[in-house]
């Protein structure tokens, strides 16, 4: 992906909107009021000057790159919104009960669920993500199961034609997925078809289906669709999701996990 563009006649601050934008592919309004302490009024302000030069373009939420068929590179997903997944991390292990079956599949998100699953006893982790079974080796009582396949050298996973056959043999307890992008519809979105045709896989594979998606997923575009909202069961997420969402995840008929501790943080401060 192509870098920044740094331009003398941009605000330092509008500057800083546009570089997180290139590190995540989004950025998400109510994530930028935190992060620079203004208002969100100057915030959309920012977008919108930054959208009319064509370096970003507006989505439900917030503003994210001109692309929908590339991701960010793997180094700067891992460094980006680490609180947040950490949180979602924190509240997926806690819905998976010692010695249960699970699914975990490809991205940042799930590997930092893995981190925190390392504290449980005697999982069985059926995985398309060498970085997670990596993770999770550190813990003896789990037994760990690679899928076969072509690794993607750009983040360790795991994809092809091989793959999706070995993970069709299993019907396990649980599946942790990450997402690339959710639509206001409720659609599901992704970069990669072959990834998603993984995830396809895992999703029918499992009795429970557990999405975490961090604030900036909300919006964000992605040229390959997955599912629908409808095909999960818990969406697990680092704040309440934008309002235009909220009708999607309600007819949905899933359950919506988050805990806003930053939002909470930021009313302290004005207070």
């Amino acid at each position: 992906m192509a870098a920044a563009r740094q331009d003398k006649d941009l605000p330092t601050r509008q500057q800083a909107i546009l570089d997180l934008a290139h590190q995540g592919g989004f950025v998400a309004t109510e994530q930028l009021v935190r992060h620079f302490g203004v208002t969100p009024q100057t915030i959309r302000r920012d977008i919108n000057t930054l959208c009319d030069l064509k370096l970003l373009q507006r989505y439900h939420g917030g503003a994210g790159l001109p692309s929908s068929v590339e991701n960010a590179p793997y180094a700067d997903r891992q460094g980006q919104s680490p609180d947040a997944k950490q949180r979602i991390a924190a509240l997926t292990a806690g819905l998976i009960p010692n010695y249960a079956s699970l699914f975990i599949n490809i991205g940042t998100t799930t590997e930092a669920v893995a981190k925190a699953l390392v504290g449980h006893e005697g999982l069985r982790v059926v995985t398309n993500n060498i970085n997670v079974a990596q993770i999770l080796r550190e813990n003896p009582s789990f037994e760990i199961i690679l899928a076969g396949g072509t690794v993607r050298n750009r983040d360790g996973g795991i994809i092809g034609a091989a793959a999706i056959e070995f993970i069709r043999g299993f019907r396990l307890d649980y599946a942790v997925i990450g997402i690339s992008g959710i639509d206001a519809d409720g659609s599901l979105l992704d970069f990669d078809l072959r990834e998603v045709q993984v995830a396809r896989a895992i999703i029918d594979s499992s009795n429970h289906v557990l999405l975490g998606a961090d604030e900036s997923k909300f919006g964000r575009r992605a040229m390959v669709r997955l599912g629908d909202l409808s095909d999960v069961q818990s969406l697990i997420t680092s704040a309440a999701p934008p309002a235009p969402f909220m009708p999607a995840i309600t007819g949905a008929g899933i359950d919506l996990i988050y805990d806003d501790r930053s939002a909470a943080a930021a009313l302290a401060e004005d207070g």
